[in-house]
């Protein structure tokens, strides 16, 4: 009886659920959305005003960061003294040089034309220029860390040596 009495109040609730969700769909009284025409003449101008005006802002900005220089993200600024140190600076410079007068010497314009001997004569040169501008980078770089090295010997924290030095009591 008790269960018969569950059966029937469940087949009723189960009823009134399929009734409530078939009458749940959308209202037909109201209106469609209104789709944007895809058409419409897009003005070039103002589109290509709003472009510049984004560029320019980016630009600023990273100039703006570039002005501020990287930031140095651990304890101390170390690498400020290295990047203003003169020496590295000179390194740096000598550098930029060796490169531009290693790179400038090819002209690209003769390769289009040129024949198989000629491109691999080519080829050729330019791997020997590439090995020399590998071997600057190397010597460049080991000078580079030995600068780096005296600076941290220059500027040691010798902080360790003056407090085993101090005597008990002070």
């Amino acid at each position: 009886m008790f269960t018969s009495r569950i059966l029937k109040y469940g087949l009723v609730a189960i009823i009134a659920s399929v009734l409530s969700t078939a009458e749940a769909r959308p209202k037909k009284d109201k209106g469609k959305r209104e789709k944007p025409n895809h058409h419409q003449k897009v003005d070039r101008e103002k589109v290509k005003e709003r472009l510049k005006a984004a560029f320019d802002k980016r630009k600023k900005r990273r100039g703006d960061a570039k002005k501020r220089g990287h930031k140095v993200h651990h304890k101390g600024a170390f690498g400020k003294l290295v990047r203003n140190d003169e020496k590295i600076q000179q390194l740096k410079k000598d550098f930029a040089a060796a490169t531009k007068k290693i790179k400038g010497g090819f002209d690209k314009s003769k390769f289009k034309d040129a024949t198989d001997e000629q491109k691999a004569a080519l080829r050729a040169q330019m791997k020997a220029s590439h090995k020399e501008w590998a071997e600057a980078m190397r010597a460049h770089q080991k000078e580079v860390h030995s600068r780096i090295k005296e600076i941290r010997e220059e500027f040691k924290n010798n902080r360790d040596k003056v407090i085993d030095g101090n005597e008990p009591g002070e």
